[in-house]
Protein backbone atom coordinates (compact mmCIF):
# COMPACT_ATOMS: atom_id res chain seq x y z
CA UNK A 1 0.00 0.00 0.00
CA UNK A 2 2.97 2.46 0.45
CA UNK A 3 5.02 1.38 -2.08
CA UNK A 4 1.35 2.19 -4.35
CA UNK A 5 0.84 5.83 -2.88
CA UNK A 6 4.58 6.97 -3.27
CA UNK A 7 4.21 5.34 -6.67
CA UNK A 8 1.12 7.48 -7.21
CA UNK A 9 2.65 10.72 -5.73
CA UNK A 10 5.69 10.36 -8.19
CA UNK A 11 3.48 10.08 -10.65
CA UNK A 12 1.76 13.29 -9.68
CA UNK A 13 4.83 15.42 -9.45
CA UNK A 14 5.95 13.92 -12.98
CA UNK A 15 2.33 15.24 -14.42
CA UNK A 16 2.86 18.32 -12.58
CA UNK A 17 6.35 19.03 -13.84
CA UNK A 18 4.98 18.56 -16.89
CA UNK A 19 2.06 20.89 -16.72
CA UNK A 20 4.08 23.53 -15.02
CA UNK A 21 5.83 24.73 -18.40
CA UNK A 22 2.36 24.57 -20.31
CA UNK A 23 1.15 26.89 -18.21
CA UNK A 24 3.90 29.39 -17.98
CA UNK A 25 4.37 28.78 -21.81
CA UNK A 26 0.75 30.02 -22.68
CA UNK A 27 0.48 32.08 -25.55
CA UNK A 28 0.19 35.78 -24.44
CA UNK A 29 -2.56 36.89 -24.12
CA UNK A 30 -4.67 34.57 -22.78
CA UNK A 31 -6.40 36.73 -20.46
CA UNK A 32 -8.01 40.65 -21.04
CA UNK A 33 -5.36 43.46 -21.55
CA UNK A 34 -5.41 46.78 -19.70
CA UNK A 35 -4.35 50.59 -21.16
CA UNK A 36 -4.40 52.69 -18.83
CA UNK A 37 -4.87 56.50 -19.65
CA UNK A 38 -3.04 59.21 -18.04
CA UNK A 39 -6.56 61.77 -18.81
CA UNK A 40 -10.21 62.09 -18.50
CA UNK A 41 -12.76 60.11 -21.08
CA UNK A 42 -12.85 61.94 -24.19
CA UNK A 43 -9.38 63.55 -25.10
CA UNK A 44 -7.95 62.52 -27.93
CA UNK A 45 -5.36 60.15 -26.74
CA UNK A 46 -8.70 58.47 -24.73
CA UNK A 47 -10.35 58.27 -28.03
CA UNK A 48 -7.52 56.75 -29.57
CA UNK A 49 -6.79 54.55 -26.79
CA UNK A 50 -10.15 53.27 -27.28
CA UNK A 51 -10.20 52.71 -30.79
CA UNK A 52 -6.92 50.62 -30.36
CA UNK A 53 -8.60 48.40 -27.67
CA UNK A 54 -11.57 48.08 -29.83
CA UNK A 55 -9.93 46.63 -32.60
CA UNK A 56 -6.91 44.53 -30.56
CA UNK A 57 -10.25 42.84 -29.10
CA UNK A 58 -10.77 41.27 -32.02
CA UNK A 59 -6.64 40.74 -32.76
CA UNK A 60 -6.51 38.86 -29.87
CA UNK A 61 -9.64 37.20 -29.26
CA UNK A 62 -9.26 38.81 -25.42
CA UNK A 63 -10.62 41.94 -24.17
CA UNK A 64 -8.88 44.55 -24.47
CA UNK A 65 -10.14 47.38 -21.17
CA UNK A 66 -9.51 51.01 -21.02
CA UNK A 67 -9.10 52.82 -17.90
CA UNK A 68 -8.96 56.46 -17.04
CA UNK A 69 -6.91 57.81 -14.50
CA UNK A 70 -6.92 61.22 -14.84
CA UNK A 71 -5.32 64.55 -13.33
CA UNK A 72 -1.96 65.06 -11.87
CA UNK A 73 -0.19 66.23 -15.02
CA UNK A 74 -0.72 62.39 -15.76
CA UNK A 75 1.99 61.99 -13.25
CA UNK A 76 0.23 59.51 -10.73
CA UNK A 77 -1.15 56.86 -13.58
CA UNK A 78 2.39 57.10 -15.45
CA UNK A 79 3.37 55.94 -11.60
CA UNK A 80 0.83 52.89 -11.31
CA UNK A 81 1.73 51.78 -15.40
CA UNK A 82 5.29 51.73 -14.02
CA UNK A 83 4.41 49.78 -10.79
CA UNK A 84 2.39 47.00 -12.88
CA UNK A 85 3.33 43.63 -13.68
CA UNK A 86 5.58 43.36 -17.12
CA UNK A 87 3.68 40.65 -18.41
CA UNK A 88 1.84 42.38 -21.15
CA UNK A 89 -1.70 42.61 -19.54
CA UNK A 90 -1.25 46.06 -18.08
CA UNK A 91 0.05 48.95 -20.92
CA UNK A 92 0.30 52.64 -20.53
CA UNK A 93 -0.99 55.25 -22.93
CA UNK A 94 1.79 57.88 -23.07
CA UNK A 95 1.78 61.13 -24.54
CA UNK A 96 3.66 64.30 -25.60
CA UNK A 97 3.02 65.91 -21.72
CA UNK A 98 3.76 62.38 -19.48
CA UNK A 99 7.04 61.50 -21.38
CA UNK A 100 7.88 64.69 -23.61
CA UNK A 101 7.40 67.69 -20.90
CA UNK A 102 7.40 66.11 -17.71
CA UNK A 103 10.62 64.95 -17.62
CA UNK A 104 12.07 68.39 -17.70
CA UNK A 105 8.99 70.44 -16.62
CA UNK A 106 8.95 68.76 -13.12
CA UNK A 107 11.65 68.17 -10.63
CA UNK A 108 11.98 64.72 -9.18
CA UNK A 109 9.68 63.17 -11.62
CA UNK A 110 8.83 59.70 -10.33
CA UNK A 111 9.70 58.13 -12.71
CA UNK A 112 12.10 58.17 -16.18
CA UNK A 113 10.32 57.33 -19.37
CA UNK A 114 12.99 55.33 -21.20
CA UNK A 115 13.99 53.64 -18.31
CA UNK A 116 11.09 52.60 -16.76
CA UNK A 117 9.21 51.89 -19.69
CA UNK A 118 9.37 49.68 -23.11
CA UNK A 119 8.49 51.77 -25.28
CA UNK A 120 5.91 49.90 -27.93
CA UNK A 121 4.51 51.88 -30.58
CA UNK A 122 3.42 55.41 -31.46
CA UNK A 123 -0.14 55.58 -32.07
CA UNK A 124 -1.10 59.27 -33.61
CA UNK A 125 0.10 62.90 -33.98
CA UNK A 126 -2.45 65.71 -33.48
CA UNK A 127 -1.27 68.63 -35.48
CA UNK A 128 -1.73 72.19 -33.29
CA UNK A 129 -2.64 75.27 -35.27
CA UNK A 130 -2.32 78.83 -34.70
CA UNK A 131 -5.55 80.65 -35.08
CA UNK A 132 -6.91 84.02 -34.74
CA UNK A 133 -9.77 86.52 -34.23
CA UNK A 134 -10.89 87.81 -37.45
CA UNK A 135 -10.29 90.67 -36.82
CA UNK A 136 -6.40 90.33 -36.39
CA UNK A 137 -4.16 92.30 -38.39
CA UNK A 138 -2.11 89.31 -40.26
CA UNK A 139 -4.21 86.69 -42.28
CA UNK A 140 -1.04 84.43 -43.13
CA UNK A 141 2.29 83.10 -41.06
CA UNK A 142 4.00 85.63 -42.73
CA UNK A 143 2.50 88.51 -41.61
CA UNK A 144 1.95 87.53 -38.34
CA UNK A 145 5.85 86.99 -38.12
CA UNK A 146 6.46 90.87 -39.68
CA UNK A 147 3.94 92.02 -37.34
CA UNK A 148 5.31 90.60 -34.21
CA UNK A 149 8.53 91.83 -35.09
CA UNK A 150 7.42 95.40 -36.14
CA UNK A 151 5.72 96.03 -32.88
CA UNK A 152 7.93 93.62 -30.24
CA UNK A 153 5.81 92.75 -26.87
CA UNK A 154 2.60 94.12 -28.02
CA UNK A 155 0.50 91.20 -29.13
CA UNK A 156 -0.30 87.96 -26.99
CA UNK A 157 -1.22 84.88 -27.31
CA UNK A 158 -3.58 82.45 -25.11
CA UNK A 159 -3.20 78.52 -24.38
CA UNK A 160 -4.33 76.11 -22.69
CA UNK A 161 -2.38 76.63 -20.04
CA UNK A 162 1.75 76.55 -18.85
CA UNK A 163 3.61 73.47 -19.56
CA UNK A 164 0.50 72.19 -22.56
CA UNK A 165 1.36 71.27 -25.46
CA UNK A 166 -0.31 74.61 -26.93
CA UNK A 167 2.11 76.84 -24.44
CA UNK A 168 5.19 75.11 -25.84
CA UNK A 169 4.55 74.39 -29.24
CA UNK A 170 3.81 78.37 -29.27
CA UNK A 171 6.86 79.36 -27.46
CA UNK A 172 9.25 76.78 -29.41
CA UNK A 173 7.92 79.29 -32.78
CA UNK A 174 8.71 82.38 -30.73
CA UNK A 175 12.21 80.99 -30.17
CA UNK A 176 12.65 80.17 -33.90
CA UNK A 177 11.62 83.07 -35.36
CA UNK A 178 12.74 85.51 -32.68
CA UNK A 179 9.55 86.93 -31.98
CA UNK A 180 8.10 88.88 -28.63
CA UNK A 181 4.68 87.77 -28.34
CA UNK A 182 3.27 87.22 -24.85
CA UNK A 183 1.76 84.43 -23.03
CA UNK A 184 -1.98 84.48 -21.25
CA UNK A 185 -2.50 81.26 -19.90
CA UNK A 186 -6.31 79.62 -19.53
CA UNK A 187 -7.41 76.56 -17.29
CA UNK A 188 -7.82 74.90 -20.24
CA UNK A 189 -8.16 75.24 -24.34
CA UNK A 190 -12.39 75.77 -23.61
CA UNK A 191 -12.22 79.08 -21.79
CA UNK A 192 -9.02 79.90 -24.07
CA UNK A 193 -11.20 79.86 -26.91
CA UNK A 194 -14.30 81.38 -25.76
CA UNK A 195 -11.84 84.53 -25.51
CA UNK A 196 -11.01 84.69 -28.55
CA UNK A 197 -14.43 83.72 -29.88
CA UNK A 198 -14.97 86.86 -28.33
CA UNK A 199 -12.51 88.64 -29.21
CA UNK A 200 -11.13 89.31 -26.23
CA UNK A 201 -7.57 87.80 -27.15
CA UNK A 202 -6.84 87.80 -30.57
CA UNK A 203 -4.10 84.98 -31.21
CA UNK A 204 -4.43 81.36 -29.90
CA UNK A 205 -2.57 77.84 -30.30
CA UNK A 206 -4.87 75.32 -30.40
CA UNK A 207 -4.81 71.28 -31.40
CA UNK A 208 -6.68 71.02 -34.96
CA UNK A 209 -9.33 68.71 -33.42
CA UNK A 210 -10.43 71.49 -31.12
CA UNK A 211 -10.53 74.42 -33.64
CA UNK A 212 -11.86 72.45 -36.54
CA UNK A 213 -15.60 73.71 -35.90
CA UNK A 214 -14.36 77.04 -35.60
CA UNK A 215 -12.33 76.86 -38.40
CA UNK A 216 -14.71 75.56 -41.06
CA UNK A 217 -17.64 78.06 -39.87
CA UNK A 218 -15.26 80.76 -40.03
CA UNK A 219 -15.07 82.03 -36.72
CA UNK A 220 -11.69 81.88 -36.20
CA UNK A 221 -8.66 81.98 -39.17
CA UNK A 222 -6.12 79.38 -39.29
CA UNK A 223 -2.69 80.86 -39.56
CA UNK A 224 -0.35 77.67 -39.93
CA UNK A 225 -0.11 74.03 -38.09
CA UNK A 226 3.05 73.12 -36.26
CA UNK A 227 3.75 69.84 -37.90
CA UNK A 228 6.26 69.64 -40.94
CA UNK A 229 3.38 68.56 -43.05
CA UNK A 230 0.56 69.93 -43.72
CA UNK A 231 -2.47 68.48 -42.06
CA UNK A 232 -4.78 65.98 -43.65
CA UNK A 233 -8.41 67.13 -45.24
CA UNK A 234 -10.31 68.76 -44.40
CA UNK A 235 -7.40 71.07 -43.08
CA UNK A 236 -5.03 70.57 -45.98
CA UNK A 237 -4.95 74.38 -47.40
CA UNK A 238 -3.80 75.49 -44.26
CA UNK A 239 0.22 75.83 -44.47
CA UNK A 240 2.88 74.49 -41.83
CA UNK A 241 5.07 76.53 -39.54
CA UNK A 242 8.34 74.68 -41.44
CA UNK A 243 6.89 76.50 -44.64
CA UNK A 244 8.17 79.56 -43.04
CA UNK A 245 10.10 78.36 -40.35
CA UNK A 246 12.44 75.04 -42.25
CA UNK A 247 13.02 72.62 -39.54
CA UNK A 248 10.19 73.25 -37.62
CA UNK A 249 8.19 70.40 -36.29
CA UNK A 250 5.63 70.29 -33.53
CA UNK A 251 2.75 68.18 -32.45
CA UNK A 252 0.52 66.46 -30.11
CA UNK A 253 1.40 62.47 -30.12
CA UNK A 254 0.19 59.71 -27.62
CA UNK A 255 1.49 55.77 -27.87
CA UNK A 256 1.88 52.82 -26.39
CA UNK A 257 4.17 51.95 -23.58
CA UNK A 258 5.12 48.50 -21.22
CA UNK A 259 6.85 48.30 -18.01
CA UNK A 260 9.89 47.69 -17.99
CA UNK A 261 11.28 44.41 -18.45
CA UNK A 262 8.08 43.24 -20.06
CA UNK A 263 9.85 40.36 -22.07
CA UNK A 264 10.62 41.59 -25.18
CA UNK A 265 8.93 39.13 -27.47
CA UNK A 266 5.37 40.36 -26.55
CA UNK A 267 6.55 44.02 -26.35
CA UNK A 268 7.50 42.67 -30.40
CA UNK A 269 4.13 40.81 -30.84
CA UNK A 270 1.64 44.42 -29.87
CA UNK A 271 3.83 46.65 -31.73
CA UNK A 272 3.60 44.71 -34.66
CA UNK A 273 -0.06 44.25 -34.15
CA UNK A 274 -0.38 48.02 -33.12
CA UNK A 275 1.22 49.07 -36.12
CA UNK A 276 -0.73 46.85 -38.29
CA UNK A 277 -4.32 48.56 -37.37
CA UNK A 278 -3.13 52.02 -37.89
CA UNK A 279 -1.82 50.81 -41.64
CA UNK A 280 -5.82 49.61 -41.89
CA UNK A 281 -7.56 52.15 -44.20
CA UNK A 282 -10.75 52.25 -41.81
CA UNK A 283 -8.49 53.03 -38.89
CA UNK A 284 -6.68 55.74 -40.81
CA UNK A 285 -9.91 57.33 -41.94
CA UNK A 286 -11.37 57.25 -38.29
CA UNK A 287 -8.06 58.98 -37.15
CA UNK A 288 -8.25 61.44 -40.21
CA UNK A 289 -11.49 62.37 -39.38
CA UNK A 290 -9.96 63.99 -36.23
CA UNK A 291 -7.31 66.11 -37.74
CA UNK A 292 -5.22 63.69 -36.57
CA UNK A 293 -2.73 61.50 -38.31
CA UNK A 294 -1.97 57.72 -37.59
CA UNK A 295 2.17 57.31 -36.63
CA UNK A 296 2.98 53.39 -36.81
CA UNK A 297 6.58 52.76 -35.65
CA UNK A 298 8.76 49.76 -34.19
CA UNK A 299 9.62 49.66 -30.25
CA UNK A 300 13.31 51.55 -31.50
CA UNK A 301 11.34 54.03 -33.52
CA UNK A 302 9.28 55.18 -30.66
CA UNK A 303 12.50 54.67 -28.40
CA UNK A 304 14.54 57.49 -30.79
CA UNK A 305 11.07 59.65 -31.33
CA UNK A 306 10.74 59.78 -27.54
CA UNK A 307 14.43 61.06 -26.91
CA UNK A 308 13.79 63.74 -29.27
CA UNK A 309 10.79 64.91 -27.64
CA UNK A 310 12.56 65.00 -24.14
CA UNK A 311 15.45 66.60 -25.71
CA UNK A 312 13.12 69.48 -27.67
CA UNK A 313 10.83 70.05 -25.17
CA UNK A 314 13.69 70.32 -22.65
CA UNK A 315 14.87 73.01 -24.39
CA UNK A 316 11.95 74.96 -24.30
CA UNK A 317 11.09 74.70 -20.78
CA UNK A 318 14.52 75.53 -19.82
CA UNK A 319 14.81 78.70 -22.17
CA UNK A 320 11.34 80.12 -21.18
CA UNK A 321 11.80 78.98 -17.71
CA UNK A 322 8.44 77.49 -17.40
CA UNK A 323 7.27 75.85 -14.57
CA UNK A 324 4.23 73.88 -13.36
CA UNK A 325 0.90 75.87 -13.40
CA UNK A 326 3.27 79.14 -14.19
Amino acid sequence: MTIRLHRRAALAGAVGLLVAPAIAQAPWPNRPVRFVVPFPPGQAADIFARLMAERLTDVWKQQVIVENKGGGSGIPATEFGKAATPDGYTLMIVSSGTFGVNPTLFENLPYKPLVDFAPISNIFLVPLVIVAHPDFPANTLAELIALAKKEPGKHSYASAGPGTSQHLSMELFKLRAGLDIAHVPYRGSGPAMTDLLGGHIKLMMDSTAAALSHIREKRVKALAVTTARRAPAPLDGIPSISEAVPGFDAAGWSGLAAPAKTPPEIVAKISADVQAQLRDPAVIQRIHERAAVPAPGTPQEFRDFIAREIETWGTVVRATGTKPGT
